[in-house]
């Protein structure tokens, strides 16, 4: 399937323009690149770009690729457009900031480690929620089965028919959070409704080359992880601080489920990401 390639340094400057990316220039000249997950949009990274600021670094959080418009656009991505638009954001970052830093939920934590293993100026990276199999308590059948029926779906010609619908508590334990949330005037803006069997197919395509990168991988990791995490169990950080080539740590919180960057404890998330990167200047 052919992909629309990520845009010019320019061009991520206009998408910040047109308001969906974040970017707060810093002042003490490091510079952390926020990549958001998979359906979800920069808005979800507000929270953590916030305090991160307020520490003095230059946060970006931009749009990736194939994201922010409609299902049929982001059905139309892989994976490497995703990586490809976190690399351009990187460059774009990296001419504003002496030093680089980049977080990530989920899939664009994983985004944000393979940036670290291809790019040497990352000078640490904090993956939130890391999930390299859909093992969490609330994660559905039909995820836990991807690797065998996504690909015969694929195969087939029908993923691009389905997609598949999040279910409650979406990641969030915080009633009060997943109510303002999901509300329609105080949502995460830009966020999409539904989940493409072909966007799952990727997921998998990306969990296979971050482990086999994983030994390799040198830079320093911190692994940020709920232990209800809903989507992805325990055994998920820990396969990758034991095969990660470079230091790593996991700090677990314990009243959050996976969108701890958004959930009652994000200050926790945020102030860890600041002190890791402030052992690594």
């Amino acid at each position: 399937m052919h992909s629309p390639r990520a845009s010019s340094p320019r061009a991520v400057d206009d998408r910040r323009e047109h308001g969906l990316a974040i970017f707060r220039q810093g002042t003490n000249g490091h510079g952390v690149l926020l990549v958001h997950g998979v359906t979800g949009s920069p808005a979800e990274m507000k929270r953590v770009a916030k305090q991160l600021h307020r520490a003095g670094y230059t946060v970006y959080a931009p749009l990736l690729a194939g994201h922010g418009v409609d299902i049929a656009t982001l059905r139309a991505t892989r994976w490497e457009d995703w990586f490809e638009s976190v690399c351009e954001s990187a460059r774009w970052l990296g001419e504003r900031s002496d030093r680089l830093y980049v977080a990530g939920v989920c899939v664009g934590g994983l985004l944000g480690l393979r940036l670290a293993y291809t790019t040497p100026r990352v000078h640490a990276v904090a993956v939130y929620s890391p999930v390299l199999d859909y093992d969490g308590w609330n994660s559905p059948y039909y995820y836990r089965l991807g690797n065998i029926g996504v690909p015969v779906a694929v195969a087939l010609g029908i993923s691009r028919f389905i997609s598949l619908k999040e279910r409650p508590p979406f990641g969030i334990k915080s009633e009060r959070i997943r109510g303002l949330l999901n509300a329609k005037e105080t949502g995460i803006r830009g966020t999409l409704p539904s989940f493409p069997v072909d966007t799952l197919w990727q997921n998998l395509r990306l969990f296979k080359d971050i482990r086999a990168i994983l030994p390799r991988t040198t830079t320093p990791t911190l692994l940020i992880h709920a232990r209800d995490d809903d989507v992805g169990g325990p055994n998920n950080p820990q396969y990758i601080a034991r095969n990660i080539g470079g230091p790593c740590q996991i700090e677990w919180l314990h009243n959050s489920y996976h969108m701890i960057h958004v959930d009652q404890e994000y200050p926790a998330v945020a102030e860890r990401t600041r002190a890791f990167f402030a052992e690594h200047l």
